[in-house]
């Protein structure tokens, strides 16, 4: 179900409007404003959307997107 890493699931936190299209949409939105240096968060950015486009919402909606500040 998406094997998403520990920094793709932060950033999933920070952008979740609370549907799986809504967190696509807001990914790329943000990714179209990255400057050309922020390379390794365009890479996560594409990384997090690419395991979101092929999953499902019920998948979706069994993630716990919570920030871990524990980590």
């Amino acid at each position: 179900m998406g094997n998403f890493t520990f920094e793709e699931m932060n950033l999933m936190c920070i952008y979740n409007t609370g549907s799986r299209t809504g967190l696509i949409d807001s990914l790329h939105e943000m990714r179209g404003e990255l400057s050309p240096e922020e390379t390794e968060l365009r890479d996560l950015t594409d990384s997090a959307l690419t395991k979101l486009c092929v999953m499902t919402d019920e998948d979706f909606a069994e993630l716990e997107l919570y920030p871990d500040f524990d980590q």
